[in-house]
């Protein structure tokens, strides 16, 4: 008897009972069988198929009605809106009824705080004058432990923010100090762990309709329209927001040389020129400025030549053109941005 079919038979035999979190999606992978559950174990953790292998293991027979009832429950949950928006607190609220609490916290300390693998490497990605902030008031050998673990450039700018005197003393101290024993080194982990980091976790979060135009970025043209027009109707003043904040065609206006003659290598002939048929002047001649002369004539005869060109069709060419930015971006190959100088926004 396949997996799937002999876990199904096992469920037959006992009264409907109340499940927890885990042995809900215990009982829902049992379902999903072989086939249609190997998927997502690859997307689990080591410590994720840990807790849900125990639960399975321990899960014994279940109502066969209660199985239909977890399927049904499951496909509502995600088809009922059509769309789903997610933040930190529903994520963490998701978690928290599958995993332990111990475990959430160390994710949702991943997902809120500064990246990294390791509590140095999140150290290197949080802001200097932030790090100098708080190493100011530690004593001077565990600055110099601290700073002694991070990457050199990041040391120099936090030790010409901290005080005079006192970076000179830390200085002192790297430059005569001894290898750090190992207990020493997990106790200045823990500190930094439950408090700094802890502390920027709780302060950091960006700004969520920031967040969600970021999200909304990288969807391809029809779920975004999908995604907005339910948003719209949800709630009109978010969807603006979202839409102030993404990247738009005319945006495109902000990329630099190198990534605007890379888009247009491989941008379309006939998409570019309906594109252009409805863009601005100044798009115009910012496209034209960076292809040679008997290119951009080409182009703007082809676009006066054209007629009359429905706006619907326009929309639908500069999207294809932002699509085509945002897989660029993606590679590598360009970079696409929302405002110049120190402020850029690298999508």
């Amino acid at each position: 008897m396949a997996p799937q079919a002999l876990a199904l038979s096992g469920l037959r035999s006992v009264a409907n009972r109340r499940l927890s979190g885990v042995e809900r999606a215990a009982a829902l992978m049992l379902a999903l069988g072989e086939t249609h559950g190997a998927p997502v174990w690859k997307l689990l953790e080591d410590d994720e198929i840990r807790d849900l292998s125990g639960a399975m293991a321990s899960l014994g027979p279940v109502e066969p009605a209660a199985v239909d009832d977890l399927l049904v429950d499951f496909v509502s949950r995600m088809s009922s809106t059509g769309a789903l928006i997610g933040n930190v607190e529903s994520t963490e609220r998701l978690l928290k009824q599958f995993l332990p609490k111990e475990r959430v916290g160390l994710i949702m300390e991943e997902i809120r705080g500064p990246a990294g693998r390791n509590m140095w490497e999140k150290l290197s990605n949080v802001q200097e004058a932030v790090l100098a902030n708080y190493l100011k008031n530690e004593y001077p050998q565990t600055v110099a432990v601290v700073l002694s673990r991070v990457r050199a450039e990041q040391a120099a700018r936090v030790l010409a923010i901290l005080p005079e005197e006192f970076a000179l003393d830390v200085v002192r101290r790297m430059l005569s100090m001894e290898p750090v024993q190992k207990e020493i080194l997990e106790r200045v982990e823990q500190t930094l762990r439950s408090e700094l980091m802890a502390s920027l976790s709780q302060t950091s979060r960006r700004e969520p309709h920031e967040q969600m135009a970021e999200i909304f970025n990288s969807f391809d043209r029809q779920t975004e329209a999908r995604f907005l027009a339910r948003l719209e109707t949800a709630s009109k003043d978010s969807a603006d927001r979202i839409k102030q904040l993404m990247f738009t065609f005319d945006d495109l206006g902000k990329l630099d040389s190198a990534g605007i003659q890379t888009l247009l290598r491989d941008a379309p002939r006939d998409k570019l020129t309906v594109a252009l048929k409805g863009a601005t002047q100044a798009m115009k001649e910012f496209v034209t400025s960076n292809m040679s002369g008997r290119a951009s004539k080409m182009l703007m005869d082809d676009i006066e030549a054209m007629g009359p060109v429905r706006l619907k069709d326009v929309d639908e060419a500069q999207a294809a053109l932002v699509n085509l930015a945002k897989d660029l971006a993606s590679k590598g190959q360009i970079t696409i941005s929302k405002s110049k100088g120190d402020d850029e926004l690298v999508y």
